[in-house]
């Protein structure tokens, strides 16, 4: 392990990544040798999965890191309901539940809608 840990540390010093990253690197070294299992996800680690499936097979699957969503998360659904072919899909996603399903730290699915002409939306953290 020891070896691993001089690589790791090259890799800092040849500006490769970030001490931060080193250090997350180095612990599951450090885990990986112990043979303990490396603790759970933390809510921040986790994925907003978006997935839309219309009557006329325009599918759109989403996947955006929770630490990402919250800073684009009004942005995107604004500019998409801007846009005519897509104003329909996003019209009736209530972005303020989702914004509170995150910060409640909210898994599993957080939107279900089904329109009459066969289109889905669903929206899920995991």
């Amino acid at each position: 392990m020891n070896a691993e840990i001089e690589k790791v540390l090259t890799m800092v010093q040849e500006g490769k990544v970030d001490a931060a990253k080193a250090t997350e690197l180095i612990q599951v070294l450090k885990e990986r040798e112990s043979g303990s299992t490396p603790s759970p996800k933390s809510y921040t680690d986790k994925t907003l999965k978006v997935r839309v499936v219309s009557a006329e097979n325009d599918n759109v699957t989403v996947n955006l890191p929770i630490k990402l969503v919250k800073v684009v998360l009004l942005a995107g659904h604004s500019i998409a309901s801007s846009i005519p072919q897509s104003e329909k899909y996003v019209k009736d996603i209530d972005i303020g539940l989702i914004l509170e399903a995150i910060e409640n730290e909210l898994d599993g699915q957080i939107v279900d809608v089904k329109s009459a002409n066969g289109d889905t939306v669903s929206v899920t953290i995991e």
